[in-house]
């Protein structure tokens, strides 16, 4: 970390005493702990054009959030751009993701509770009133298939442009809308004392399909039958058909 952006960041936090590397990374920033006199910070900082954009609508949505209990997220801090990357602080919290956890869990029993919890989380989300700062006149849906068109003509995503074509052409029938975290898989959601208790990575929480959180949701058990069966016991919401999964995990999703 510079001096200069170590100034920006104290403006925010008071003095930084140190900072650490954190083991878990994600794949568009790279992530950092920042102790200061009386607490600590995670700091976020994304360096490519895509990213940057992701980490702007991630400060976005956290800080419409700041003072709402509703939904659980890190607490907004603030955020810095600077000519070469930008920087987001949050609120550090005690925990670990779902991916993790499984990873630490000691038994199937273990892990089976914990993608209830998982299940029952994503379901009282989805349950929830739309809040009125997410809600837009637009098509979700659409707007992804916009958002997924221009990362495919600049070579930004794994989704080839015919792939693409396909998903305009066979899109599935409608459902109700709902709050929608959009990036829902077991790296983004937090576990604390054995439960998911937290969203993180937000920079998609809007108004949108449930079926596409749902999907990300199973992606990475997806062959198991008993952690998919855990999962449902929690979810009771709805349950996606192959087709459904098909297209917004394995068609929508490669373009993000």
């Amino acid at each position: 970390m510079n001096h200069s952006l170590q100034e920006k960041i104290e403006k925010l936090t008071g003095s930084i005493h140190k900072t650490n590397i954190l083991d878990e990374q994600g794949w568009t920033s790279e992530v950092r702990r920042i102790f200061t006199g009386d607490r600590s910070y995670l700091l976020k900082s994304s360096y490519k054009e895509k990213y940057r954009e992701w980490l702007k609508e991630e400060a976005q949505v956290l800080k419409k959030l700041s003072g709402n209990p509703e939904i659980s997220v890190p607490e907004y801090c603030g955020f810095i751009e600077e000519k070469d990357g930008d920087h987001l602080i949050m609120s550090f919290e005690d925990g670990m993701s779902l991916t993790a956890a499984l990873a630490k869990a000691a038994s199937d029993t273990e892990r089976k509770s914990l993608l209830r919890s998982f299940g029952r989380f994503l379901h009282e989300f989805h349950e929830k009133e739309p809040l009125d700062i997410f809600k837009s006149e637009g098509d979700w849906l659409q707007d992804q298939l916009l958002k997924a068109q221009y990362y495919a003509e600049n070579g930004q995503c794994d989704g080839s442009l015919s792939l693409l074509e396909n998903l305009k052409a066979d899109r599935p029938s409608p459902v109700k809308q709902t709050m929608i975290h959009g990036d829902c898989t077991a790296d983004n959601v937090f576990v604390v004392d054995g439960e998911v208790r937290m969203f993180i990575d937000v920079a998609g929480m809007t108004v949108g399909d449930p079926r596409y959180d749902e999907s990300l949701a199973i992606r990475k058990f997806m062959d198991n039958t008993e952690y998919v069966t855990a999962f449902y016991e929690g979810y009771t919401w709805y349950r996606v058909t192959k087709e459904e999964f098909q297209y917004f995990d394995e068609g929508l999703y490669e373009f993000f």
